[in-house]
């Protein structure tokens, strides 16, 4: 499958359309919600799975990337797919002859996962968009609701140079009579959401308009919704911004709930935003030292980190250690996470895409004079474990390449194997 990766980025629907046609229409055997946007795609996809779950639903979830293994992109049911579920769905995406083109990694995962969602028999598929939208391979997906996060400028290439262009493509999934639930904010995005919408005849419901909540301490918060109001409410997910995140999911289950889809009782909602679990998003591993694992893959989410250590570990020396994709914009997400960190090391993962670790250094020192270089991600977070005081905290970002690749080292370093605090 990853020999895939080089036939690289082709934005279409042509072929997937073709082999989910091969496959019976896979995508037409179960309720669906699609989510498309820059940031919290995956937060809301976990918030709104286990939700499902908690409600007594068998819930199919399709992400990307993973962080260790492949499995981890198709759930069943807040848990990745086994082996043997793999190994059945690849060969019978593989078997399919007479396509339009060589289908890309993207389309075949995307083929692969609504397969095994079909014959698993999930009741609802919670599934987020690759790229962009409109022609993302997952747009052939009926659903019944729609989700767009929030919009920043990302994949010009192939999206657009600006945020009204990018939310064109993005609201690309919205569909006929089918509520849209967004949390964009910029005016000219917001204004192609909703001519879209309104084109579609697509009720839509926004953040800070139709529903909307408010930040209370210790991570709690209330939501003033589109129908209901629920008071201190309790996130599993660390950050600030999983606040809007999680204010996105309640409105999509208040719609769900309206629209004769789903039951979902209060205590449920409340159980399934304590619960949610989402790796590599400001989560915590360590504590002596500190560590931190955040993909901050962009500049958007570089920014919302950078806030994050400002606000909560402005009083603690920060050891960054980050890899970045050459297709980001490198210089302002250094500038943005190196402001609250005492030193950096820089690595890079191991993914053809990846900027040189030389010259992602060259780059740090414009913004900090404490820089090194390690190559080799592992080497990086064994060197940082090492050389960091335990009262001291540990950042490890830039790409969730380089958090799964951590991950993985943090898992097997033998002298961390019985320290409190780790998590294999």
């Amino acid at each position: 499958m990853f020999r895939l990766h080089r036939f690289g980025i082709k934005l279409g629907l042509e072929t997937i359309s073709a082999m989910l046609s091969a496959l019976g229409d896979p995508q037409n055997q179960f309720h669906s919600i699609h989510i498309a946007g820059t940031n919290g795609k995956g937060s809301v996809a976990a918030m709104l799975a286990t939700v499902l779950r908690l409600a007594g639903y068998n819930v199919g979830r399709y992400t990307s990337p993973h962080l260790e293994r492949f499995n981890e992109r198709i759930c069943i049911n807040d848990q990745p797919i086994d082996d043997e579920a793999v190994v059945r769905s690849c060969q019978r995406a593989m078997a399919i002859e007479g396509l339009p083109r060589q289908p890309t990694f993207f389309e075949f995962t995307t083929a692969m996962a609504l397969d095994e969602f079909a014959r698993q028999k999930v009741q609802w598929a919670v599934i987020e968009t690759g790229m962009g939208g409109r022609l993302d391979a997952t747009n052939v997906l009926h659903p019944v609701l729609s989700v767009i996060t929030n919009i920043s400028l990302e994949h010009r290439a192939y999206l657009g140079a600006t945020i009204a262009e990018i939310a064109g493509e993005k609201a690309g999934i919205i569909k006929s009579n089918t509520p849209v639930v967004t949390g964009v904010h910029q005016q000219s995005a917001g204004n192609v959401i909703a001519d879209q919408a309104s084109k579609l005849g697509a009720p839509l419901y926004r953040h800070g308009r139709e529903f909307r909540c408010r930040r209370l301490p210790n991570m709690q918060f209330d939501y003033y919704g589109i129908h209901h109001t629920y008071k201190k409410l309790h996130l599993g997910l660390s950050g600030d911004h999983q606040v809007d995140n999680a204010s996105l999911v309640l409105a999509a289950c208040e719609l769900l709930e309206i629209n004769g889809h789903a039951t979902i009782k209060e205590e449920t909602l409340r159980k399934g935003l304590e619960d949610t679990r989402w790796p590599g998003r400001l989560e915590l591993v360590g504590t002596a030292p500190e560590i931190i694992l955040d993909g901050a893959h962009n500049l958007m989410s570089a920014r919302i980190l950078g806030r994050h250590l400002r606000r909560h570990l402005h009083n603690r020396n920060i050891t960054l250690v980050i890899g970045i994709l050459e297709d980001k914009p490198y210089r302002n997400i250094l500038k943005d996470l190196i402001a609250s960190c005492s030193r950096v090391i820089v690595t890079q993962p191991k993914i053809d895409r990846a900027i040189p670790a030389e010259k992602l250094e060259l780059a740090a020192r414009e913004f900090s004079p404490n820089v090194e270089v390690r190559t080799d991600v592992g080497e990086a977070v064994r060197y940082a474990v090492a050389t960091t005081a335990k009262e001291d905290v540990i950042c490890i970002a830039g790409s969730l390449y380089v958090v799964g690749e951590a991950k993985t080292a943090l898992a097997v370093m033998k002298n961390f194997e019985n320290k409190p605090g780790i998590t294999p």
